[in-house]
């Protein structure tokens, strides 16, 4: 199979958070065994799915020390269908525009997981198959993991059970084929906020009666990754924001919004019942909870990095959800490195303490810490030199997303990230796209680094 023809496999195959990604996973073992790897596949169960890592290495057994080369099989949700309109309202097919300009022509290929980042595995693969040794100085390994955007739950089964022996990592995302050596952190949070007992039964009543009625606000926003909300409109922000101008004893009959917490949200809907008189209502203390993540983010300015774009913490609420006693609302912090253990727990304790006035839940999904790598590492001078080698930029960057790298480095390895396409704006967001030219140059680099640091 040609790499283009895998291209168009790889998006075809759904690997979304609703769907797993084994299908995937086997797929991408079956091209690697063809390309004379060897393959060992580790499979676990996510949210009830069946999930797999995959480690391919050009040899059997696993040698004492490898360098790692990963990327992530999963994708985001994509959110409505419609919005895939250089898709024909499907993300799963993958389309090529050529564009024409001063500068000369580009292919441009659009599809789920263009850029974030399934086809960056086939990059690797590729240069695996141009660089094949029977001695390697450091061996290489591939890898395809489950989970990144689950907490990334696939990088740490493997760690956790040891399938890797490496002590330098390449790790797959979308930087405009910068080379990425620090990454800020990020908490996921997830609060369940209970209805009132007057509630519960004022929202029986109503389903049974004939002649209830309610009005619907629809709230639209853009879509844009969590690392950076100022480049998306949140759906879920304007509904609170108007929730917040309602008077108090309203019933609120159904509030929903997002697709994940990693993603700002492009759709809520509001639904209430204008009845008043009710007492301590969902909708107060929704607006209660606000108040807390307000005083929290008013903190967020005396933590600014400048190397890091937004320089400071940034914080997006990215699901909304009406369950049957309770409303659930799930978001993430981002965090610089500036930002101490001791600063982090402290803005999660307000938060906690908001909550368990009202009587509602809190609980830390997820935490990865901020990691960076430092510029003095060979394996960074290595990667410079590469990238000045193919005439790109050799500057190193930060990223105010996280991924693998923040679980990686925790256990020691050196960590740098680098791959094709645009995050901002382009990934978590519809018509991802990502240009076949810079495919190109991610395999060449990969291939480079190989013969640089393997050979």
């Amino acid at each position: 199979m040609d790499f283009l023809d895998a291209c168009r496999k790889f998006i075809a195959i759904d690997s979304t958070p609703a769907n797993g990604n084994k299908e995937l996973a086997l797929f991408a073992a079956q091209l690697c065994r063809e390309a004379g790897l060897h393959v060992e596949i580790q499979t676990e169960a996510l949210n009830g799915l069946e999930q797999a890592n995959i480690i391919a290495r050009p040899s059997q057994g696993r040698p004492a020390e490898e360098i790692m080369f990963q990327t992530h099989l999963d994708t985001t949700d994509p959110g409505s269908f419609a919005l895939w309109t250089k898709t024909s309202a499907n993300p799963f097919n993958s389309s090529i525009y050529q564009n024409s300009g001063p500068n000369g022509g580009s292919d441009e290929l659009y599809g789920l997981g263009s850029a974030d980042v399934k086809l960056d595995f086939l990059c690797k693969l590729r240069a695996f198959n141009e660089v094949k040794k029977a001695n390697w100085k450091l061996p290489p390994v591939l890898v395809g993991t489950f989970g990144e955007e689950s907490g990334m739950a696939g990088a740490v089964k493997l760690v956790r059970k040891k399938m890797v022996s490496a002590s330098k990592a390449l790790i797959g995302e979308p930087t405009e084929l910068r080379l990425i050596h620090a990454m800020k952190g990020f908490a996921s949070v997830e609060i369940e906020i209970p209805f009132s007992q007057e509630e519960l039964e004022f929202h029986l009543r109503h389903d049974q009666g004939e002649s209830t009625s309610t009005q619907s606000k629809f709230f639209t926003g853009k879509s844009a990754h969590s690392s950076d909300p100022q480049s998306g409109e949140s759906a879920i922000q304007k509904m609170l924001d108007y929730l917040e101008k309602l008077p108090d004893g309203l019933a609120i009959m159904e509030i929903e919004g997002g697709v994940n917490f990693n993603t700002v949200p492009s759709h809520a809907i509001l639904e209430i019942d204008m009845v008043g008189g009710l007492r301590d209502t969902i909708g107060r203390k929704i607006r209660i909870l606000m108040d807390a993540v307000k005083k929290v983010e008013a903190q967020f300015a005396r933590y600014n990095d400048s190397s890091f774009s937004p320089a400071g913490p940034t914080l997006n609420i990215g699901i909304i959800r009406t369950f049957e006693d309770h409303i659930k609302i799930v978001g993430c912090c981002r965090l610089p490195p500036s930002v101490t253990d001791d600063v982090y727990h402290g803005w999660m304790e307000l938060l906690r303490h908001s909550c368990s006035q009202l009587g509602a839940t809190f609980r830390i999904a997820d935490y990865k810490q901020p990691f960076r790598t430092m510029l003095s590492s060979d394996f960074v001078k290595h990667c410079q030199a590469e990238l000045k080698n193919l005439g790109l930029q050799s500057a190193v960057a930060t990223q105010s997303s996280a991924n693998e790298a923040n679980v990686f480095s925790r256990f020691g390895l050196e960590c740098l990230v680098f791959g094709a396409g645009k995050g901002v704006g382009n990934s978590h967001a519809p018509n991802e796209l990502v240009k076949l030219s810079d495919l190109e140059a991610a395999t060449k680099f990969y291939r480079g680094v190989l013969e640089r640091v393997c050979v």
